[in-house]
């Protein structure tokens, strides 16, 4: 689609109504996005026959889409994860093939138009709608049920956090049917996103999707922030939390710190777009590097804000698997709050080129290799806590090795990006993107895929089929390496990142080796769809019902699987920072009376409905639906302000169904004991 029809204008009544909204939006004449339209509307009536056939609507309303329970949010968020997870490796295959053809003259299959929108949306996705949701949905499930909590502090906020991130999600969706998206880069520097350089709507896309998730993402900050300190059970004093609990905290402490930075960035922008003013322009007193600041005073948080999380479930597994204590407790609590203080100081490591002198550099590059020591720290805690212990070598444990032997790469890589000189020359290069790669993918996605085999029997009752496991794990660790090493090879020959089209033909089989990993990789996601299949189609022989399949350490672990809606029937005492296993170890027994009603957040529609009229509002702003925004602005904050009179926000569990949850609990562990 060429700019000019991307912003072709209506005329009356239409452009008052429509704005720039018009037939010649619909990318019609290219047929991938006409191919991709009709497969993903085939799907969609396909999903939406199915629903209505077994009458699921009333179900999924009631008991998921207006939920407060904190698991249930947990569980939303992973499933838009990996939904959004499909499209954005289907982005990645795209490029890589592009890449592989593109040799000899031949211009591949994408046009550079088309080219820069799929890499653009890649990045956007696989950040903000991929690895935000996975993070954020572990921390919701688990962070209640370590800490001993019936649920997060305020639970129709997480619901409409949870809703508003959806919203951001569809925003991207919804660009590559109608209109464009962004042909930018992930982080949308100026000049090339200004009104100039960018007339079609695609920077607007952008810039409302990251708007309406962020303020999600925020909201879900402070939340879990305030449950962490105000809601722990008595005993759980800040040195008795579990490292994964600490890692959340650190990881929303950082959320709250940036996000609201990249609010404002995305604000000027806005202004630069739609008012004509010249916050990032280069005239008029404007300055585009102070975008690339801003951007990225958020954007290196925010790589933290992903990895810690992880960094804490790989502490819980290495213990777990381990059989033993986490070895250096407090040093891994400090290692963590050291890492938060110093990735706020090493922000202008990305852009070291823009010329601020050798002082500026040598204080970044010097700070960027010093956050390593922390992250090194770590590792070694890890590797001395599986010394002399039981390792078992189940699938969490298995990517847990995999993350540490992929992770320290990355991270070695890191630090030559990190002296100015070599940056210089690489900063530009494919060896960056492997780098990234090498980090983010053996980092959070290796430590995702642990986390979701280990509390998988948690969420669910019961366990992931290994043999499925073991064959995504291979094909993810090995196809990861044969997709990026060539990138690292390409990057120390100087090939530059952002390219379409390549003239050496010699490169040629860089890129088909780096597309058969990428082949590979596939073949790991469909194993990965086809564990959680099997699982369910086997789930009886696979159930649990002790609630501890893996004599584990923490306090998740001492309720059912699934847990009921009220987590713990009696709020748990505390001795010890392995408070499940120091109380089994004292011979704890349940309670089996003295139950009482258990007070609780009832579910409510405001979330969702929320959200829906603020991504509506997103939409109508994308497209200078001036009257459509006003409504829609209308009625978000006068439906926020009638949602502040709804008082009956919560009820009481009747004794007699704890007493019956109970009993059905005692029963299976009997069972469990008996066979």
């Amino acid at each position: 689609m060429s700019a000019a029809t991307g912003i072709a204008e209506n005329t009356g009544l239409a452009k008052v109504l429509f704005g720039r909204l018009t037939f010649e939006s619909l990318p019609l004449h290219e047929p991938i996005v006409v191919a991709t339209f009709c497969a993903v509307a085939l799907g969609g009536m396909a999903l939406v026959a199915g629903l209505t056939y077994f009458r699921l609507w009333g179900y999924l309303w009631k008991e998921w889409f207006t939920s407060v329970d904190h698991k249930k949010i947990g569980i939303m968020y992973m499933i838009l994860g990996l939904v959004m997870f499909l499209r954005g490796f289907a982005d990645a295959v795209m490029m890589r093939l592009q890449q592989a053809l593109a040799f000899n003259g031949s211009e591949g299959y994408l046009n550079a138009h088309h080219y820069d929108q799929v890499f653009t949306a890649h990045g956007v996705i696989m950040i903000f709608f991929v690895a935000m949701p996975f993070v954020t949905g572990l921390m919701n499930y688990i962070v209640p049920l370590q800490i001993g909590a019936r649920d997060v502090s305020f639970p129709f906020l997480n619901n409409f956090s949870f809703w508003m991130t959806t919203g951001g999600a569809i925003l991207v969706m919804i660009s590559l049917f109608v209109g464009e998206f962004a042909k930018t880069g992930w982080l949308a520097y100026p000049p090339l996103s200004n009104i100039g350089y960018s007339p079609d709507v695609g920077v607007d896309y952008y810039i409302w999707a990251l708007q309406v998730a962020g303020v999600g993402t925020t909201l879900s900050g402070i939340n879990l922030i305030a449950t962490i300190v105000k809601m722990r059970c008595p005993g759980m004093t800040m040195m008795k939390m579990p490292v994964f609990t600490w890692t959340s905290l650190c990881t929303n402490v950082l959320i709250v710190a940036s996000f609201p930075v990249l609010t404002a960035c995305l604000a000027l922008l806005s202004l630069d777009r739609y008012v004509g003013t010249n916050f990032f322009t280069n005239d008029l007193g404007g300055n585009p590097m102070m975008y690339v600041n801003l951007i990225w005073i958020w954007g290196h948080p925010e790589v933290y804000i992903l990895i810690l999380p992880l960094f804490g479930v790989f502490s819980e597994v290495t213990s777990t698997f381990s059989g033993k204590k986490l070895f250096g407790y407090t040093s891994m609590v400090y290692a963590t709050i050291v890492i938060t203080i110093l990735s706020y100081l090493v922000w202008l490591h990305h852009f070291f080129t823009m010329g601020s002198g050798a002082s500026v550099n040598s204080f970044f590059g010097i700070t960027t290799m010093i956050i390593s020591i922390p992250t090194g720290a770590k590792i070694f805690n890890w590797l001395f806590t599986m010394y002399r212990g039981r390792i078992r070598f189940d699938l969490p444990m298995m990517w847990t090795i995999a993350f540490m032997l992929t992770f320290v790469i990355g991270g070695m890589t890191g630090v030559m990006l990190a002296i100015p000189p070599a940056d210089f020359v690489l900063h530009n290069s494919l060896f960056l993107i492997a780098h990234f790669h090498n980090v983010i993918i053996g980092g959070v996605v290796f430590g995702v895929f642990a986390a979701i085999n280990f509390w998988f029997p948690k969420a669910f009752g019961f366990k992931l089929d290994e043999f499925w496991g073991k064959v995504s794990f291979w094909f993810w660790v090995v196809g990861f390496w044969v997709a990026f090493a060539p990138l690292y090879v390409l990057g120390l020959m100087g090939v530059t990142r952002r390219m379409r089209v390549f003239e050496d033909p010699s490169l040629q089989i860089w890129f088909i080796i780096a597309g058969i990993g990428a082949a590979m990789i596939a073949a790991g996601i469909g194993a990965l769809l086809m564990q959680i299949a099997v699982s369910v189609w086997k789930r009886k022989e696979l159930a649990d019902h002790t609630g501890d399949p893996w004599n584990a350490r923490t306090l998740e672990w001492a309720t059912s699987s699934p847990p009921p809606d009220y987590n713990f029937a009696f709020t748990p005492v505390v001795h010890d920072n392995d408070a499940w296993y120091d109380m089994k170890n004292r011979g704890y027994q349940r309670p089996l009376q003295g139950f009482k009603p258990i007070h609780m957040p009832k579910n409510t529609g405001a979330g969702i409905i929320l959200s829906g009229l603020a991504t509506a509002l997103g939409f109508a702003l994308i497209w200078y639906m001036w009257l459509a925004a006003a409504v829609f602005f209308i009625a978000l904050i006068a439906g926020a302000i009638y949602h502040t009179f709804n008082y009956k926000r919560d009820f009481h569990i009747p004794v007699d169904q704890v007493i019956n949850t109970e009993a059905e609990r005692t029963k299976l562990l009997a069972a469990q004991a008996a066979s």
